[in-house]
């Protein structure tokens, strides 16, 4: 594979990046992200991924684009209201960069259909909104061997890890459970500003294109913490758990949404 018409002028700031060069900018290229939830964090990681170069991208959402979408979830516009936010991101991710393969999945994530979901991307970026999503997406890649970078966000404040098969501990190694329904507060009680999801979706988009190319390291058994009022970041660490219900060493939870392995 080769860099055809303008595709060297386009990604010239890329190659020059002595990690990337033309090798890692081919990787890209040939590259597939499923991006699940086009929403605060999934906007800006799809379409950092687009203005990078990554050959197939895939967008995952149910939802329509409303007014309130708007103040954060900047790959859509006043103008796509009412519209699926799939269509919307396809528009925006193709208006970037023309050139790329953008798939798209108008439904809702479940445990029947995420297997099929995520078998032929390379790297899943989890931009949903609830922990229920995100414990079915952790469980899925675990048991399907995808790597996937997690975050979440709320107010002036985000978090972000990224799992890699067998080589770290999956985010139930961080917190065995979702916490109870309503137990603690959503974006649409507390609010989010819409810079910080920009700051986490952006983070998510570079683990993926980190992963695609092999420059540098991953979130791997870190979990990093953003708070935008004092504009701190910390690392956390954590480990491996082997009494993991999905990820140890003899795993209770061989399919998604907890389904019990029968003794």
């Amino acid at each position: 594979m080769t860099l055809i018409g303008g595709q060297l002028e386009r990604y010239s700031r890329n190659v020059l990046i002595e990690e990337i060069g033309v090798k890692g900018q081919k990787k890209l290229l040939k590259g597939s992200v499923l991006v699940i939830g086009v929403g605060g964090l999934g906007s800006p990681a799809a379409l950092y991924l687009a203005a990078a170069g990554v050959g197939t991208i895939g967008l995952v959402d149910s939802q329509t684009v409303d007014l309130t979408n708007l103040q954060r979830q900047i790959i859509h516009s006043t103008r796509d209201l009412g519209s699926p936010k799939t269509e919307s991101g396809r528009n925006s991710v193709l208006a970037l960069n023309p050139e790329l393969d953008v798939k798209t999945f108008k439904f809702e994530v479940t445990a029947a259909n995420i297997l099929d979901l995520i078998k032929d991307f390379d790297f899943i970026i989890d931009g949903t909104d609830n922990f229920a999503a995100k414990f079915l997406i952790n469980d899925a890649c675990v048991i399907a061997q995808k790597p996937f970078c997690h975050a979440g966000v709320i107010r002036f404040q985000g978090q972000i890890t990224s799992y890699l098969p067998g080589q770290g501990p999956c985010v139930r190694c961080l917190l065995t459970e979702p916490p109870p329904v309503d137990s603690l507060p959503t974006c649409g009680q507390s609010g989010i500003l819409g810079a910080i999801a920009g700051v986490v979706g952006s983070l998510e988009a570079l683990e993926a294109i980190k992963f695609l190319t092999g420059a540098g390291s991953l979130l791997t058994g870190q979990l990093l913490t953003y708070d935008g009022l004092t504009m701190d970041f910390r690392k956390v660490k954590y480990r491996h758990r082997p009494d993991c219900p999905v990820c140890g060493d003899n795993p209770t939870i061989v399919a998604p949404l907890g389904i019990k392995k029968v003794s």
